[in-house]
Formats: C-alpha cells, structure tokens, sequence
C-alpha cells in the first residue's frame, strides 16, 4: 500500500513540475513580435546531424531565416503540447491504474514528441530532420487511435453517448492534444524543409495553412474545456475565460489567413499573446482549486489527482505559439 501511495505521489508531481517546466519552454518565444533572430547554422557531424536532408542552395537569407525560426516556434508549440499530454496522461492514466496496457502508449508517444521538440528548437539548421519527423506523425497517429479508444470508453458505458458518461469516462479531447503535438511537429519540418521556395504545409501555402489548424485546435480545446467547465457549473466566473478569449484568438487567425490588412494581423498578435497567457493562468487557477481540495496541498498526492487538471490549460500556449508562427509566416508572404 505504501508503494502504491509512493508512485501515485510521483506521478502526482508531475502536474506541479509540468507548470515550471511549460512555462521555461513557451515564455521565450510568446511576447517576441517578431522571429527570433538566428546565428550561423552549427557545423559538424555527428548521428543526429547525418539524419538531417541536405541544405539546399541558393536560398534567400531573409526568407529562410524566417522559415527556420518559423519551425523553431512551432516546435515549442509542440514540446509544451506533449509536456501537457504526458503530464495530464500520466496522472489520469494511473488514476485508472492502467486498467489497459495500451495507456502506456501515449506516455511513451508524447515522450518521444517531447524530446524530438526539444531537439528542433534547438536545431538552427535550415533542412529537416527523418527522425522528428517520423517521431511527429508516430504522435499524430498514437492520438488518433486514442480517440478511438477514448470513444469506444464512453459508449460502452450504460447509458451510452449521454452527458453523465460524457464528464466521468474517458475523456474524449484529451488524445487531441496529442495529435495537435504530432501535427505541429510534422508542419514544422515541412516548413524548414522550404528552401528557395515558399514554404508549404500539407501542400497549401504555410501561412494559410497553419492558420487554419491552429483555429480547429483552439476549437477542439475549447469543446473540451468547456465540457469539463460546464460540469463544474462554472462555480467561479474565472471559469469562463477558456470558453471566451480563445474562441476570439480561432477566429481572428482564421481571418488573418485571407486578405486581411496589417492593423487586422497586428490586433490577432496581441490577442495571441492574451491567449499565451490565459494558459499559465489556467495552471494557476488549476493549482488553487487542488488546494481547496480536502486537506489541500497537504494532501497534494491524493488531491492532484482529483483535479483540476494542471497540465491542461498550457495546451492553449502550445496553440497560441503556433498562432504566432503562423501570423509570421503570413506576413513574410505578403
């Protein structure tokens, strides 16, 4: 029983670590209006640089420096995407005691997603990378599978498709989040990989691309939050600020992906940076509403567990990232 109690505390402290840790990896990049700039691409070998495709030649420094820094972003909107998912898997998952030993997949996944982000946005190359990617679309498909799993929870219960299941099974947006992870790695190679030519993502203009699957992911986050909010009746009108303010932020990307003028995309950066910040936000209310729990921090092992879900609302960060990165690629084609 003490074992049992030692590991649920472990895995509890992941929600806690995961709030610090989300915040290192997305502040950087969250109020830069503009690209990072870039120094000299690294020399040298190496197994992981081997890996890489080769440079291409005759590319215009502006236009790659912003396509590299592009990926660069997206890359953070991906680590802290899969940070979420393993934190928030991990402690559900273990609080279902991995009844399936299929729920140790996703950890698994968003692991591999994590590292191979954290490997990209340290990569100041201008090629992409076979096993990032590889390990993009691995996520992407882990979380489409999971919600089918997800699904299959919830109908099988008594009652079927109904809100009781709905709120207390398997929650169905999590695996989301997971293929959000994938999808954003997956398009940050495409876009380092542009060479002299525009950069393109799924074989449509990057900008208008990216911008399309940023608003369906703020979309689909939001459904989720929304659910679980509604079955906290909104007890604290804090609560409606994640069904609010990134409902704005899905719209004005998705515009700014047409022929918007530039007030139109400065006005959607700003409203970005507020969705950027609504997600550490929402890990700190998270954090307060675990110590109104019984016995509060003190009881962090059990409490964290109950909820709410701390490494959840950095989802909306990971997004709002990759908002940005569209919005930069966006005005490189104009």
């Amino acid at each position: 029983m003490a074992g049992t109690t030692g590991e649920g505390a472990g895995l509890a402290a992941l929600a806690a670590i995961s709030a610090g840790v989300l915040g290192v990896l997305g502040a950087r990049n969250v109020l830069a209006s503009r690209p990072l700039p870039q120094p000299p691409p690294a020399r040298g070998g190496g197994f992981l640089r081997r890996l890489s495709l080769p440079s291409r030649e005759g590319v215009g420094g502006g236009q790659r420096a912003t396509a590299t820094d592009a990926a660069r972003r997206l890359n953070n909107s991906s680590a802290l995407l899969a940070l979420s998912v393993f934190a928030d898997s991990s402690i559900e998952h273990y609080r279902g005691m991995f009844h399936n030993k299929a729920m140790f997949v996703p950890l698994a996944a968003s692991a591999a997603s994590l590292a191979s982000s954290l490997h990209g946005i340290n990569d100041q190359s201008g090629a992409a990378h076979r096993l990032r990617h590889a390990v993009a679309l691995t996520a992407a498909a882990t979380g489409l599978i999971g919600g089918g799993f997800h699904l299959y929870n919830v109908t099988k219960r008594e009652g079927g498709l109904s809100w009781l299941n709905l709120f207390y099974g398997a929650p169905l947006g999590a695996p989301y989040a997971l293929i959000l992870a994938g999808l954003m790695g997956t398009a940050a190679e495409h876009v380092r990989d542009s060479g002299h030519r525009a950069p393109r993502v799924l074989g449509l203009p990057a900008g208008p691309a990216l911008a399309a699957i940023t608003s369906g992911g703020i979309l689909g986050t939001v459904a989720e939050a929304a659910l679980l909010h509604f079955r906290g009746a909104f007890q604290d009108p804090f609560m409606y600020l994640p069904v609010t303010i990134p409902p704005v932020a899905a719209g004005l990307i998705a515009k700014a992906g047409l022929e918007t003028p530039p007030r139109w995309r400065r006005l959607t950066r700003i409203w970005f940076r507020i969705t950027a910040a609504l997600g550490f936000l929402g890990a700190g209310f998270h954090m307060v509403g675990v110590a109104r729990n019984m016995g509060g921090w003190r009881n962090w092992s059990q409490n964290v567990l109950n909820g709410p879900p701390i490494p959840a609302p950095p989802s909306f960060t990971g997004l709002a990232l990759a908002g940005l990165a569209a919005l930069d690629l966006l005005e490189e084609g104009k």
